[in-house]
Protein backbone atom coordinates (compact mmCIF):
# COMPACT_ATOMS: atom_id res chain seq x y z
CA UNK A 1 0.00 0.00 0.00
CA UNK A 2 1.47 3.46 -0.85
CA UNK A 3 1.69 6.22 1.12
CA UNK A 4 -1.34 8.86 0.46
CA UNK A 5 -2.06 12.14 2.11
CA UNK A 6 -5.37 12.26 1.70
CA UNK A 7 -5.79 8.60 3.51
CA UNK A 8 -2.93 8.68 6.02
CA UNK A 9 -1.86 10.49 8.71
CA UNK A 10 1.00 12.44 8.93
CA UNK A 11 2.59 15.78 9.81
CA UNK A 12 2.79 19.24 8.41
CA UNK A 13 5.54 21.46 8.97
CA UNK A 14 4.39 25.23 10.28
CA UNK A 15 6.71 27.14 7.69
CA UNK A 16 6.38 30.17 10.52
CA UNK A 17 6.90 28.70 13.52
CA UNK A 18 8.96 25.27 12.94
CA UNK A 19 6.37 23.67 15.10
CA UNK A 20 4.52 20.85 13.62
CA UNK A 21 0.39 19.52 13.20
CA UNK A 22 -0.62 16.04 13.30
CA UNK A 23 -3.11 15.49 10.32
CA UNK A 24 -5.78 12.50 10.46
CA UNK A 25 -7.68 12.61 6.94
CA UNK A 26 -8.74 9.44 7.38
CA UNK A 27 -11.04 10.31 10.30
CA UNK A 28 -13.36 12.61 8.42
CA UNK A 29 -13.40 11.61 4.60
CA UNK A 30 -15.98 13.33 4.38
CA UNK A 31 -16.22 16.79 6.61
CA UNK A 32 -19.93 16.08 8.84
CA UNK A 33 -22.71 13.58 7.33
CA UNK A 34 -24.87 14.67 10.73
CA UNK A 35 -27.76 16.89 11.44
CA UNK A 36 -26.10 20.61 10.83
CA UNK A 37 -27.74 23.00 13.65
CA UNK A 38 -28.11 26.40 13.17
CA UNK A 39 -28.17 29.39 16.01
CA UNK A 40 -31.44 31.97 15.77
CA UNK A 41 -30.01 34.87 14.47
CA UNK A 42 -29.77 37.71 17.35
CA UNK A 43 -31.33 40.73 15.87
CA UNK A 44 -29.17 44.12 17.10
CA UNK A 45 -30.58 47.65 17.32
CA UNK A 46 -28.56 50.06 15.16
CA UNK A 47 -27.66 51.54 18.30
CA UNK A 48 -27.61 50.06 21.82
CA UNK A 49 -27.46 52.71 24.95
CA UNK A 50 -26.49 50.30 26.84
CA UNK A 51 -23.04 49.76 24.82
CA UNK A 52 -20.60 51.66 26.15
CA UNK A 53 -19.08 51.44 22.35
CA UNK A 54 -21.99 52.78 20.86
CA UNK A 55 -21.57 57.08 19.21
CA UNK A 56 -22.31 59.53 21.94
CA UNK A 57 -22.75 56.67 25.41
CA UNK A 58 -20.35 56.78 28.43
CA UNK A 59 -17.41 54.10 28.44
CA UNK A 60 -16.76 51.95 31.66
CA UNK A 61 -14.06 54.50 32.53
CA UNK A 62 -16.61 57.35 32.65
CA UNK A 63 -15.71 58.88 29.26
CA UNK A 64 -18.14 60.19 26.89
CA UNK A 65 -17.95 58.75 23.40
CA UNK A 66 -18.05 60.87 20.31
CA UNK A 67 -20.83 60.94 17.98
CA UNK A 68 -18.51 59.03 15.57
CA UNK A 69 -19.64 58.31 11.98
CA UNK A 70 -16.21 56.14 10.55
CA UNK A 71 -14.07 54.25 12.96
CA UNK A 72 -12.96 55.35 16.59
CA UNK A 73 -9.77 54.70 18.14
CA UNK A 74 -9.60 55.13 21.91
CA UNK A 75 -7.26 54.24 24.61
CA UNK A 76 -8.44 50.77 26.33
CA UNK A 77 -9.59 51.54 29.58
CA UNK A 78 -8.23 47.92 31.00
CA UNK A 79 -4.73 48.49 29.37
CA UNK A 80 -2.95 45.05 29.47
CA UNK A 81 0.47 47.25 28.87
CA UNK A 82 1.67 50.71 30.45
CA UNK A 83 3.82 52.91 29.00
CA UNK A 84 5.55 53.81 32.25
CA UNK A 85 6.10 50.77 33.77
CA UNK A 86 9.76 51.08 35.59
CA UNK A 87 12.31 48.65 33.67
CA UNK A 88 15.45 48.69 36.16
CA UNK A 89 14.87 45.53 37.82
CA UNK A 90 17.49 43.30 39.79
CA UNK A 91 16.55 39.36 38.93
CA UNK A 92 17.09 37.67 41.87
CA UNK A 93 16.54 33.94 41.29
CA UNK A 94 17.67 32.56 38.76
CA UNK A 95 15.41 29.82 37.74
CA UNK A 96 12.32 32.60 38.05
CA UNK A 97 13.15 35.02 35.34
CA UNK A 98 10.97 38.34 34.69
CA UNK A 99 11.70 41.34 32.47
CA UNK A 100 9.53 44.34 32.58
CA UNK A 101 8.42 45.50 29.55
CA UNK A 102 6.30 48.83 28.24
CA UNK A 103 3.50 49.49 25.95
CA UNK A 104 -0.04 50.70 25.23
CA UNK A 105 -3.72 49.19 24.21
CA UNK A 106 -6.01 50.73 22.18
CA UNK A 107 -9.37 49.94 21.18
CA UNK A 108 -10.60 50.37 17.55
CA UNK A 109 -14.47 50.44 16.43
CA UNK A 110 -14.83 49.47 13.17
CA UNK A 111 -18.56 50.87 12.39
CA UNK A 112 -20.87 53.19 14.59
CA UNK A 113 -23.39 50.66 14.01
CA UNK A 114 -24.00 48.46 16.61
CA UNK A 115 -25.35 45.76 14.58
CA UNK A 116 -23.21 45.31 11.98
CA UNK A 117 -19.51 42.95 11.55
CA UNK A 118 -16.87 43.71 9.25
CA UNK A 119 -18.56 40.83 6.79
CA UNK A 120 -21.77 43.25 6.39
CA UNK A 121 -19.75 46.63 5.90
CA UNK A 122 -19.95 48.16 2.63
CA UNK A 123 -16.39 48.39 0.63
CA UNK A 124 -16.03 51.86 1.64
CA UNK A 125 -16.23 51.45 5.37
CA UNK A 126 -13.97 48.39 5.14
CA UNK A 127 -11.39 50.61 3.32
CA UNK A 128 -11.77 53.08 6.03
CA UNK A 129 -10.99 50.18 8.18
CA UNK A 130 -7.83 49.85 6.11
CA UNK A 131 -6.66 52.64 6.41
CA UNK A 132 -7.26 52.93 9.94
CA UNK A 133 -4.94 49.82 10.64
CA UNK A 134 -2.63 51.59 8.91
CA UNK A 135 -2.17 54.97 10.51
CA UNK A 136 -3.00 53.64 13.91
CA UNK A 137 0.32 51.39 13.06
CA UNK A 138 2.40 54.08 11.68
CA UNK A 139 1.71 56.04 14.54
CA UNK A 140 2.64 53.40 16.70
CA UNK A 141 5.86 52.27 15.69
CA UNK A 142 7.48 55.75 16.19
CA UNK A 143 7.75 54.30 19.73
CA UNK A 144 7.34 50.72 19.74
CA UNK A 145 8.74 47.08 18.62
CA UNK A 146 5.71 45.02 17.83
CA UNK A 147 2.17 46.52 16.68
CA UNK A 148 -0.29 43.55 17.80
CA UNK A 149 -3.52 44.64 15.66
CA UNK A 150 -6.22 42.21 16.39
CA UNK A 151 -10.05 41.11 16.41
CA UNK A 152 -11.72 38.74 18.60
CA UNK A 153 -15.32 38.40 16.82
CA UNK A 154 -17.71 36.56 18.93
CA UNK A 155 -18.61 35.21 22.60
CA UNK A 156 -16.86 31.78 21.91
CA UNK A 157 -13.50 33.86 21.74
CA UNK A 158 -14.39 35.50 24.51
CA UNK A 159 -15.64 38.98 22.77
CA UNK A 160 -16.78 40.83 25.78
CA UNK A 161 -19.06 43.18 23.47
CA UNK A 162 -20.97 42.48 20.24
CA UNK A 163 -20.17 45.75 18.94
CA UNK A 164 -17.90 45.76 15.74
CA UNK A 165 -14.29 46.55 16.77
CA UNK A 166 -11.09 45.01 17.15
CA UNK A 167 -7.64 46.20 19.61
CA UNK A 168 -4.47 47.18 18.85
CA UNK A 169 -1.82 46.41 21.23
CA UNK A 170 1.91 47.91 21.21
CA UNK A 171 4.82 46.76 22.77
CA UNK A 172 8.63 47.35 23.61
CA UNK A 173 9.44 43.29 22.89
CA UNK A 174 8.67 40.61 20.50
CA UNK A 175 6.16 38.68 21.54
CA UNK A 176 6.60 34.73 21.41
CA UNK A 177 4.73 34.21 17.88
CA UNK A 178 6.39 37.43 16.31
CA UNK A 179 9.67 35.68 17.42
CA UNK A 180 9.12 32.53 15.78
CA UNK A 181 8.23 33.78 12.27
CA UNK A 182 11.49 36.36 12.90
CA UNK A 183 13.44 33.43 13.32
CA UNK A 184 11.74 30.77 10.46
CA UNK A 185 11.29 33.77 7.50
CA UNK A 186 14.78 34.95 8.51
CA UNK A 187 16.69 31.56 8.15
CA UNK A 188 14.79 31.18 4.61
CA UNK A 189 15.62 34.31 3.59
CA UNK A 190 19.42 34.08 4.28
CA UNK A 191 19.34 30.58 2.25
CA UNK A 192 17.21 31.34 -0.32
CA UNK A 193 17.64 35.46 -0.49
CA UNK A 194 13.84 35.69 -1.03
CA UNK A 195 11.14 36.15 1.40
CA UNK A 196 9.22 32.43 2.71
CA UNK A 197 5.77 33.91 2.54
CA UNK A 198 6.51 35.57 -1.23
CA UNK A 199 7.62 31.57 -2.33
CA UNK A 200 4.93 30.17 -0.34
CA UNK A 201 2.16 32.39 -1.70
CA UNK A 202 3.03 31.07 -5.74
CA UNK A 203 3.39 27.86 -4.67
CA UNK A 204 -0.42 28.18 -3.57
CA UNK A 205 -1.06 29.89 -6.21
CA UNK A 206 0.63 27.23 -8.79
CA UNK A 207 -1.45 24.14 -6.77
CA UNK A 208 -4.77 26.36 -6.20
CA UNK A 209 -6.20 23.37 -4.10
CA UNK A 210 -6.27 25.75 -0.95
CA UNK A 211 -7.30 28.90 -2.30
CA UNK A 212 -9.82 30.40 -0.47
CA UNK A 213 -10.37 33.66 -2.69
CA UNK A 214 -8.24 35.69 -4.67
CA UNK A 215 -8.32 39.18 -6.76
CA UNK A 216 -5.80 41.48 -8.34
CA UNK A 217 -3.03 41.89 -5.07
CA UNK A 218 -4.61 39.39 -2.73
CA UNK A 219 -4.56 35.25 -2.06
CA UNK A 220 -6.75 34.24 0.95
CA UNK A 221 -5.66 30.18 1.86
CA UNK A 222 -6.45 27.69 4.08
CA UNK A 223 -2.40 27.14 4.78
CA UNK A 224 -0.98 24.13 4.84
CA UNK A 225 -0.32 23.31 8.02
CA UNK A 226 -3.51 24.88 9.35
CA UNK A 227 -4.30 23.85 12.64
CA UNK A 228 -7.86 25.33 13.25
CA UNK A 229 -10.58 23.60 11.08
CA UNK A 230 -11.61 27.17 8.83
CA UNK A 231 -8.38 28.63 9.31
CA UNK A 232 -7.03 31.11 6.83
CA UNK A 233 -3.88 33.51 5.52
CA UNK A 234 -4.17 36.54 4.04
CA UNK A 235 -1.20 37.41 1.61
CA UNK A 236 -0.27 39.80 -0.61
CA UNK A 237 0.85 39.10 -4.27
CA UNK A 238 4.18 40.80 -3.78
CA UNK A 239 6.79 41.72 -1.27
CA UNK A 240 5.60 44.45 1.11
CA UNK A 241 6.61 44.81 4.71
CA UNK A 242 3.97 46.32 5.93
CA UNK A 243 0.04 47.78 5.78
CA UNK A 244 2.05 51.13 5.65
CA UNK A 245 3.35 49.96 2.46
CA UNK A 246 0.71 49.54 0.89
CA UNK A 247 -0.69 51.25 -2.36
CA UNK A 248 -3.87 52.97 -2.66
CA UNK A 249 -5.22 49.95 -5.12
CA UNK A 250 -3.99 47.20 -2.78
CA UNK A 251 -5.87 48.80 0.03
CA UNK A 252 -9.33 49.02 -1.97
CA UNK A 253 -8.03 45.63 -2.74
CA UNK A 254 -7.71 44.54 0.75
CA UNK A 255 -11.14 45.61 1.40
CA UNK A 256 -12.98 43.81 -1.02
CA UNK A 257 -10.98 40.01 -0.55
CA UNK A 258 -11.65 40.83 3.14
CA UNK A 259 -15.39 40.97 2.60
CA UNK A 260 -15.58 38.03 0.27
CA UNK A 261 -13.80 35.61 2.75
CA UNK A 262 -15.85 37.31 5.94
CA UNK A 263 -19.16 36.79 4.15
CA UNK A 264 -17.89 33.09 3.28
CA UNK A 265 -16.99 32.34 6.57
CA UNK A 266 -20.57 33.56 8.00
CA UNK A 267 -22.10 31.89 4.91
CA UNK A 268 -20.83 28.49 5.95
CA UNK A 269 -22.70 27.67 8.83
CA UNK A 270 -25.26 30.87 8.10
CA UNK A 271 -24.35 32.30 11.70
CA UNK A 272 -22.03 35.27 12.75
CA UNK A 273 -18.84 32.98 12.46
CA UNK A 274 -16.38 33.42 15.44
CA UNK A 275 -12.69 34.01 14.78
CA UNK A 276 -9.17 34.93 16.82
CA UNK A 277 -7.37 37.22 13.80
CA UNK A 278 -4.83 39.72 13.83
CA UNK A 279 -1.96 41.27 11.44
CA UNK A 280 1.42 40.39 11.33
CA UNK A 281 3.54 43.31 10.00
CA UNK A 282 7.39 43.22 9.64
CA UNK A 283 9.06 45.08 13.36
CA UNK A 284 9.28 48.35 13.01
CA UNK A 285 13.32 49.66 12.07
CA UNK A 286 15.01 48.58 9.60
CA UNK A 287 16.52 44.95 9.02
CA UNK A 288 13.52 43.22 8.28
CA UNK A 289 13.63 42.48 4.24
CA UNK A 290 12.73 38.89 5.41
CA UNK A 291 9.61 39.79 6.44
CA UNK A 292 6.45 39.58 4.12
CA UNK A 293 2.91 41.53 5.66
CA UNK A 294 0.11 38.88 6.32
CA UNK A 295 -2.94 37.88 8.34
CA UNK A 296 -3.82 35.40 10.65
CA UNK A 297 -7.68 34.23 10.89
CA UNK A 298 -8.28 31.55 13.27
CA UNK A 299 -11.91 30.36 13.73
CA UNK A 300 -12.62 27.20 16.09
CA UNK A 301 -15.98 26.22 14.35
CA UNK A 302 -16.04 22.78 13.03
CA UNK A 303 -19.20 20.92 12.21
CA UNK A 304 -21.85 23.77 12.64
CA UNK A 305 -23.05 26.54 14.47
CA UNK A 306 -23.04 24.92 17.49
CA UNK A 307 -20.23 22.15 17.20
CA UNK A 308 -16.76 23.66 17.77
CA UNK A 309 -13.17 22.28 17.89
CA UNK A 310 -11.49 22.02 21.56
CA UNK A 311 -7.73 21.67 21.98
CA UNK A 312 -7.85 18.42 23.44
CA UNK A 313 -5.57 16.76 25.86
CA UNK A 314 -2.73 15.21 23.15
CA UNK A 315 -2.79 18.27 22.03
CA UNK A 316 -1.99 20.10 25.19
CA UNK A 317 0.77 17.20 26.13
CA UNK A 318 1.77 16.29 22.75
CA UNK A 319 1.20 18.40 19.72
CA UNK A 320 -1.60 20.07 17.33
CA UNK A 321 -4.03 17.39 15.81
CA UNK A 322 -6.73 18.22 12.79
CA UNK A 323 -9.26 15.36 11.05
CA UNK A 324 -10.66 17.58 8.50
CA UNK A 325 -7.33 18.13 5.77
CA UNK A 326 -6.55 21.93 5.04
CA UNK A 327 -7.53 21.13 1.07
CA UNK A 328 -11.00 19.75 2.49
CA UNK A 329 -11.64 23.09 4.47
CA UNK A 330 -10.82 25.53 1.48
CA UNK A 331 -12.94 23.44 -0.75
CA UNK A 332 -15.84 23.85 1.99
CA UNK A 333 -15.43 27.59 1.62
CA UNK A 334 -14.91 27.94 -1.89
CA UNK A 335 -18.49 26.64 -2.15
CA UNK A 336 -20.25 29.08 -0.32
CA UNK A 337 -21.73 32.08 -1.91
CA UNK A 338 -20.23 35.89 -1.80
CA UNK A 339 -23.33 37.38 -1.15
CA UNK A 340 -23.91 37.26 2.53
CA UNK A 341 -27.16 34.81 3.79
CA UNK A 342 -28.84 37.93 5.38
CA UNK A 343 -28.49 40.42 2.81
CA UNK A 344 -31.46 38.89 1.11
Amino acid sequence: MLFNPADHPHRRKNLLTGKWVLVSPHRAKRPWQGRVEKLADEEKPQHDSKCYLCPGNKRVSGALNPVYTGTFVFPNDHEALLADTPLEFTQSVELLELEPIRGTCRVMCFSPRHDLSLAQMDLASLRMVVDTWASQLEDLSQTYTWVQIFESKGQLVGASNPHPHGQIWASNFLPNEALAEDREQRAYFERKDTPLLVDYARLELAQGERIVVENEHWLVVVPYWAYWPFETLVLPRRHVLRLTDLSNSERGSLAEILKRMLTRFDNLFETAFPYCSGWHNAPSGEGFEHWQLHAHYYPPLLRSATIQKFVASYEWLAEAQRDLSPEQAAERLREVSDKHYKSG
